[in-house]
C-alpha cells in the first residue's frame, strides 16, 4: 500500500522557478520522492548540466564530492558524498552510482554500494513550450539505524535546493 506523505509546489521570490515535490511511503521504510521544475532552457543545456558529473559538487550545496571512478564494467560510475548537519551533528552519506544515459530523455542511476539499502532513480528531461521540464524520481531505503521520516525530510529539502541550483546553473554555462 502506498500513501502520499507530502505533495507541494514551492516557488521562490528570487526566481520564477516552481519546484513540485511529492513523497510516497512504501513498505519497509522505503520512500519514493518525485520532484520537478521547468527550466526555461533547451533540453541540451539542461542535459549538459546534469551530466557534468565532476562539477556537480561545485554548485549543488549539499554535495561535497562528485567524481567519476574507473570500473571494469564499461559503464559510467560515479561516487558522490553528501553532507548535512542534523541537530549540530555532521552527517555524511556516500553512494557509488552506475549511471545510464539515454540522451536526451533520461539519466538513470543505481547504487552499487553506499550508505543506503536502496538508492536508485532517474532524471527525466521533457521539452515543453516553456523550456525543459526536469523531473527526478528517487526510490530510497535508509539503513535500519536511520529514521526514514528524518531522511525523507532532508532529502525533500535537498531536492528543492538541488533543482533550483540546476535551474540557476543552466544560465551560467554555455552549450
Amino acid at each position: 500500500m502506498l500513501s502520499v506523505t507530502g505533495n507541494s509546489a514551492i516557488s521562490y521570490p528570487s526566481t520564477s522557478a516552481v519546484v513540485n515535490i511529492s513523497t510516497e511511503k512504501r513498505p519497509a521504510k522505503e520512500r519514493r520522492i518525485l520532484a520537478s521544475v521547468v527550466i526555461p532552457q533547451p533540453v541540451e543545456k539542461v542535459w549538459q548540466v546534469i551530466t557534468d558529473y565532476e562539477r556537480l559538487a561545485d554548485f549543488i550545496p549539499s554535495l561535497t564530492t562528485s567524481k567519476l571512478i574507473p570500473n571494469s564494467e564499461g559503464c559510467t560510475r560515479l561516487e558522490q558524498v553528501g553532507t548535512q548537519c542534523f541537530l549540530r551533528v555532521k552527517f555524511c552519506a556516500r553512494v557509488v552510482l552506475d549511471m545510464r544515459e539515454n540522451f536526451p530523455h533520461e539519466v538513470g542511476f543505481l547504487m552499487k554500494e553506499g550508505d543506503f539499502k536502496r538508492f536508485e532513480g532517474v532524471w527525466r528531461l521533457e521539452p515543453t513550450d516553456a523550456g525543459t521540464k526536469l523531473s527526478y524520481d528517487l526510490l530510497v531505503k535508509p539503513p535500519a539505524a536511520m529514521p526514514a521520516p528524518l531522511i525523507e525530510r532532508h532529502l525533500r529539502n535537498n531536492l528543492i535546493t538541488n533543482l533550483l541550483a540546476i535551474h540557476q546553473r543552466t544560465f551560467e554555462v554555455a552549450i
